[in-house]
């Protein structure tokens, strides 16, 4: 059993506790005599679909091009800006910030080909990811990503909804571009810090798929 679920994406094995007992708790209402049971195993049959959907894992098709920068989320992009101060460096860097609804895929993928020199967790609010004091404030995970072009940083932000940001590799992994790194469940916020050298492709506004869409480039 154990074989079998170290075969299943990450996210999935993440949901399969939560779905198991849905799943049980589906089949025991609607199998009850009852209208008000099989109307409550309905609603539960509901709740599982959505959980199905939400922890979606869809593969892939990451560019070869060792100039490009990959979204590390699905989402709307919701700010593009140059901040003078961050974590990640003591020079200027772009920060790309994307938004994901409930309805977005929410496996988090490296942007970049690099090792994992720090993930820094950090206890915050639950405000709504969507506003810029968001970044700041919420509840959040940090990562430095040193690739052969410079160290790339990034952010998952928990948001209103969102309570538990999931981490799958650890300090000295070496990752691939667009390789599955973690997850923030039900709605949330990522940023990405790229240094000011880095030509940005993504305005405000755009739709961007992980590991897939090129948000920058190196010079």
């Amino acid at each position: 059993m154990e074989k079998n679920q170290e075969m299943l994406p990450p996210a999935i094995r993440d949901a399969l506790p939560l779905l198991t007992i849905l799943a049980a708790a589906t089949v025991f209402f609607l199998i009850l005599p009852f209208r008000w049971s099989r109307l409550f195993g309905t609603l539960l049959l509901l709740l599982l679909g959505f959980v199905v959907f939400f922890f979606r894992d869809p593969d892939r098709r990451t560019s070869q091009d060792p100039n490009a920068i990959v979204a590390p989320a699905d989402g709307k992009v919701v700010l593009v800006d140059l901040v003078r101060e961050s974590p990640f460096s003591s020079r200027p860097m772009h920060r790309i910030a994307i938004f994901l609804s409930v309805f977005d895929v929410h496996v988090n993928r490296a942007p970049v080909a690099g090792t994992v020199s720090k993930i820094e967790h950090v206890r915050g609010s639950f405000l709504d990811a969507r506003r810029k004091e968001a970044a700041e404030r919420n509840e959040r995970q940090d990562w430095w990503i040193e690739s052969p072009r410079g160290t790339v940083g990034m952010r998952q932000i928990a948001g209103l909804v969102a309570r538990r940001i999931v981490c799958w590799v650890g300090t000295g992994t070496s990752l691939r571009a667009g390789e599955r790194i973690g997850m923030i469940r039900f709605g949330s916020r990522t940023e990405l810090y790229l240094p000011e050298q880095c030509d940005i492709l993504v305005e405000p506004g755009r739709i961007v798929h992980a590991g897939e869409t090129v948000v920058g480039r190196w010079p």
